[in-house]
């Protein structure tokens, strides 16, 4: 069991210290194909902002609630308009980042893998599910 623990904790890695809203920005996406970001240029780590039609907050209410609800995911920030969350597999652990842009009525995001190099597409299918579940 012991044995187990130590693997387990050795996947998940550290938490990265260089994540937050820099700037009115999310952190770049490093060149490994592990992560996506609605702030990335390069299509292989673009993915589109979640867009919205009812009032920011009660948008951003609403994405909070739903990953509060989801078994993977653990809140670990929480800021105005700002949230930093866990996403966690069977062995490892992904940074997920939503930046709430009120004017332009979208909710910016980036995921990353904290280990390895590629994460098979999980970070952009993750994403695609909840922005699934947060347009319905």
């Amino acid at each position: 069991m012991t044995l187990l623990a130590v693997i387990l904790a050795a996947c998940a890695g550290e938490r990265p210290k260089n994540l937050g809203v820099k700037s009115g920005v999310l952190a770049a996406c490093p060149s490994s194909p592990n992560c996506v970001s609605s702030f990335a240029a390069d299509e292989g780590h673009r993915i589109a902002p979640f867009s919205f039609t009812d009032a920011p907050t009660v948008a951003f209410a609403r994405l909070t609630q739903l990953l509060r609800q989801r078994s993977d995911a653990t809140i670990i920030e929480e800021g105005s308009g700002y949230l930093r969350v866990e996403l966690r597999t069977t062995l490892f652990v992904d940074d997920a980042e939503f930046l709430l842009d009120g004017e332009k009525k979208v909710i910016h995001l980036r995921s990353a893998s904290r280990l390895g190099y590629s994460d098979l597409g999980k970070n952009r299918s993750r994403l695609e599910e909840i922005r699934a579940a947060f347009s319905r």
